[in-house]
């Protein structure tokens, strides 16, 4: 017995494992490369995750774009509104409609002006976020393109998904089943012949 817990002190003594140490030489550690794939993998998922992430804005900007949908539905509610008030109090109603004919001309195209621009600012605003998605979108087919290769490649390497390509031959060639003796005489003994 000294002889062999010698020689288990030699080799796994001192705290250290010898035989684990040089193995280690030709072998990679499985837990410790588990380890560093997962950190591998969970680095890869923030990265992929920062990048899909939509910018935050700020509470300004927030309150903007809230303040920004009010004229529109303001506007409409404030039109079939009038269409109510003119059925309820026509005399009310007519005597708004004569303050406001007593607008002046350059005043309605002023209005005019200022509601298209807030509009079609808007309007430009929305295109270019838009733009920006698609430009996002198409920065990101190079990846899907290589995607659906590896996706067709995987599917050639499928057994049984033989592609014969263009020749015709070739298909039916595939198609046709040769006679097997053997499988006939099966067949014919199951079926009681």
């Amino acid at each position: 017995m000294g002889l062999i817990s010698s020689v288990f002190a030699f080799l796994f003594g001192g705290g250290r494992n010898s035989v684990r140490e040089t193995v280690e030489i030709f072998r990679e550690n499985s837990e410790n490369g588990a380890e560093r794939s997962l950190v591998l993998q969970q680095q890869a998922m923030l990265q992929f995750g920062e990048e899909f992430k939509a910018p935050q804005k700020g509470a300004f900007d927030r309150f903007m774009d809230g303040l920004n949908r009010l004229p529109r539905p303001a506007m409409a509610i404030g039109t079939l509104g009038l269409f109510v008030a003119a059925m309820i109090d026509p005399i009310w109603f007519a005597a708004r409609m004569q303050g406001i004919a007593l607008v002046p001309e350059p005043l309605w195209w002023l209005l005019g002006v200022i509601v298209s621009f807030y509009f079609g600012a808007r309007h430009q605003a929305k295109v270019q976020e838009l733009q920006r998605e698609i430009t996002a979108t198409m920065q990101r087919t190079p990846k899907v393109l290589e995607n659906l290769q590896a996706l067709k490649d995987l599917r050639s390497k499928v057994v049984g998904a033989a592609d014969p390509g263009p020749d015709p031959n070739l298909l039916h060639h595939l198609s046709v089943t040769e006679e097997n003796p053997a499988l006939e005489d099966w067949r014919r003994l199951r079926r009681g012949q």
